[in-house]
């Protein structure tokens, strides 16, 4: 039996998708794959036992189902980070040791997941670099591009680790960006011993959200088209400019929801008409009988909230660039995206499955 953890050099870096896919495609190669998310941060309830949402998700999308407390024998939450602050929290890596050893008899490899960075949870002596080394793991890094890329951790992680490092995942990567990655930076990493195992181009469906679910993180309400509210929002729009200049913006960004006071009519009617994915109305200000009518005639929803709008664009930022892999269609978009980039013959040739 082989174990492969997957660790990235921040949180919201696509574990879960790079968990997810290749547990499925090593199943599919015959091999019977166990999954593991030591440290979870997202406790969740489910018959009496608590364990991590995010690995009950991985978990139902392999078709496993194992013990949750097994699964995530350490969930963070705020009694556990007193404890662990005071030094009263017992010998979690014992724990984790334990529940490996059970989980992985009778598989050929465990897919076991981090919870944010590889050094989270360093105050408790669970971070991810701890666990790789006592369990003795291969590992893979995913750094995904925010502004710039990571490289400087990715290096200081391989002389961290070592040959259990067998390389990293370059997540997100726009457009822009790759020509300066593919001539400097990758051939850089590479000769310092960082083996890039894969280099995932930005996709604006892997961010998106459904107007329905944004509503309730921005803790809005949709007033109008109701039954559209399943419409898939990837990008948005600050409508504070000029008509004339929002048309202009507009037309370039599809599938874009329009943040708006609720007062700027001109822009609400423009962005109806042009059949944004979503109207969203600061201030908590309703519009008028014209907008509505027409927000119902063109199936558009309308969500009102009580931020103001730089409020409301900070938030959309923020839920945009961490929302979870949920639904179906970004599952499977999301395998599809990483099988085609993803260099499995060397991933399982490092972990011994070749």
């Amino acid at each position: 039996m082989v174990g492969v953890y997957i660790g990235s050099t921040a949180g919201y870096s696509g574990k879960n998708m790079i968990a997810m896919t290749l547990g499925l495609r090593l199943q599919k190669d015959g091999y019977k794959v166990g999954y593991m998310k030591p440290v979870g941060a997202m406790p969740k309830e489910i018959d009496g036992k608590l364990g991590d949402e995010d690995a009950f998700f991985v978990q139902e999308i392999l078709g496993l189902s194992e013990d949750v407390e097994k699964v995530t024998p350490v969930v963070v939450n705020q009694d556990f980070k007193v404890k662990a602050f005071k030094g009263e929290h017992e010998n979690l890596m014992d724990k984790i040791k334990q529940s490996y050893a059970e989980l992985s008899q009778d598989k050929d490899v465990m897919i076991v997941s981090g919870s944010g960075s590889m050094y989270s949870g360093k105050y408790c002596s669970v971070d991810g670099v701890r666990v790789v080394k006592t369990l003795g793991l291969k590992s893979l890094v995913i750094d995904r591009y925010t502004k710039e890329l990571n490289y400087d951790y990715l290096l200081a992680l391989k002389e961290t680790l070592g040959d259990q490092m067998i390389g990293a995942i370059l997540n997100d990567i726009p457009d822009h960006f790759m020509d300066e990655l593919n001539n400097m930076l990758v051939p850089c990493l590479e000769r310092n011993g960082v083996k890039i195992l894969g280099v995932i181009p930005h996709d604006s469906l892997m961010g998106a959200i459904k107007v329905a679910d944004l509503a309730e993180r921005l803790g809005g309400r949709i007033i109008a088209g109701s039954e559209k509210a399943d419409r898939v929002v990837e990008s948005f729009l600050i409508g504070t400019m000029q008509v004339e200049n929002f048309m202009t913006h507009f037309k370039r960004h599809k599938n874009s929801a329009v943040i708006v006071g609720g007062d700027r009519s001109d822009v609400q009617l423009v962005a109806l008409e042009g059949k944004c994915q979503c109207l969203i109305l600061t201030g908590n200000l309703y519009p008028n009988d014209i907008i509505m009518s027409r927000a119902e005639v063109l199936e558009v929803p309308i969500v009102i909230v009580r931020d103001d709008t730089y409020t409301v664009a900070k938030k959309m930022e923020n839920i945009l660039s961490r929302h979870k892999l949920r639904d179906a269609i970004k599952i499977q978009h999301g395998a599809q995206l990483v099988n085609s980039v993803l260099d499995y013959n060397y991933i399982k040739e490092s972990i011994g499955l070749s």
